[in-house]
């Protein structure tokens, strides 16, 4: 049997509600959501629509399905998705624009997941008969392959502008906004109301159990019901969901700042190992990518070696290791984590 995980650094979905958070999980008031009814649901779906600068909000199962219902309300079978090669509904979310909507993705290849509205001007395709129909650009925010990487306000507002230019739609990929607002200064609405679509993911650094909230116009989240519906993601009491989002915006928005000096930690005593070097020298938020073939072991013997010590540190490529900072990892977790790899490598 292998140990028990103390310091899990796999992903921040790995977090669990905190007390007082399972607090606010089983005092909720709750109703029939798809009714309308659920006195926390509308809270949360007001406090996102106001936080992302959109006129309203629902509140989904996973920021998949928030992808996935924007892109299908956005495009139509035979249209063109533009968006960073890494980006999450590329590699991440197994086809699902193509299998739903019958919208594919013209890939731009950017070291770190950032583009500019030239790269969007040089993406799209003039109108013809034979080829698909550039509808829509897709930003992630931020950059989860290109290591927590955070689009600047100013190249955003590019991208806006060009895919206006070009009359196409505008959608985000919210899952860590927050982490890039609070890195920043930036308001989240800043980024965010950019966009036609856009949507906050809870169970990543918010530390929810489960969901994500996709907002826009009020006659956009009009449609998105009726793919809410038509995909199972409409729900009944969900308010138990839905506190637990309300709670983390009024107490585990600031923190974040905690795991993006953590990560920063991390980086710091991995890159002094033997054989470790980063794939991003800089470490903007909470998500740390290093390289391991320097020292003779693929990452997945090295992960494997980590979870005899208790920490466990996910796998990326056959050299690539990605570790990712949370609520549930404290300093003392990360200095045990890097004192694990440190172990492991030596033996």
């Amino acid at each position: 049997m292998s140990p028990e995980i103390r310091v899990d650094l796999i992903s921040d979905t790995g977090t669990r509600p905190t007390p007082g958070m399972r607090r606010a999980m089983a005092e909720a008031v709750v109703g029939d959501e798809q009714r309308g009814e659920d006195p926390c649901v509308l809270d949360l779906c007001a406090r996102v629509a106001d936080l992302l600068g959109q006129e309203a909000a629902t509140f989904l199962p996973s920021g998949t399905m928030c992808n996935q219902i924007a892109i299908l309300l956005h495009c139509r079978p035979g249209d063109e998705i533009i968006a960073a090669e890494s980006a999450h509904i590329i590699g991440t979310e197994g086809a699902g624009a193509a299998v739903l909507a019958g919208a594919f993705v013209r890939p731009i290849v950017t070291p770190r997941g950032i583009f500019t509205g030239e790269d969007v001007a040089a993406a799209v395709r003039s109108p013809s008969k034979k080829t698909p129909r550039s509808r829509l650009v897709e930003v992630e925010q931020t950059s989860n392959r290109g290591g927590g990487a955070i689009w600047p306000l100013q190249t955003l507002q590019g991208v806006a502008e060009a895919a206006r230019a070009h009359g196409l739609a505008l959608h985000m990929d919210g899952a860590r906004l927050l982490n890039a607002s609070v890195a920043t200064g930036v308001a989240s609405s800043d980024y965010a109301g950019l966009c036609d679509s856009a949507w906050l993911d809870l169970s990543k650094g918010l530390g929810c159990p489960a969901g994500g909230v996709l907002a826009g116009s009020k006659e956009f989240i009009e449609e998105a019901w009726v793919w809410k519906f038509r995909l199972g993601g409409a729900m009944r009491q969900a308010g138990i969901l839905a506190n637990a989002g309300v709670y983390a915006l009024e107490n585990h928005v600031e923190r974040l700042a905690e795991d993006h000096d953590n990560a920063q930690r991390l980086a710091a005593g991995v890159a002094e190992l033997p054989g470790i070097a980063m794939v991003h020298p800089d470490v903007p938020t909470n998500l740390v990518f290093f390289d391991v073939a320097a020292t003779g072991r693929t990452a997945a013997e090295l992960a494997g070696a980590l979870r005899q010590h208790g920490v466990r540190i996910g796998v990326q490529g056959e050299h690539m290791m990605r570790a990712v900072t949370h609520l549930d990892v404290d300093a003392a977790g990360v200095d045990e984590a890097v004192k694990a790899l440190q172990t492991t490598l030596a033996a």
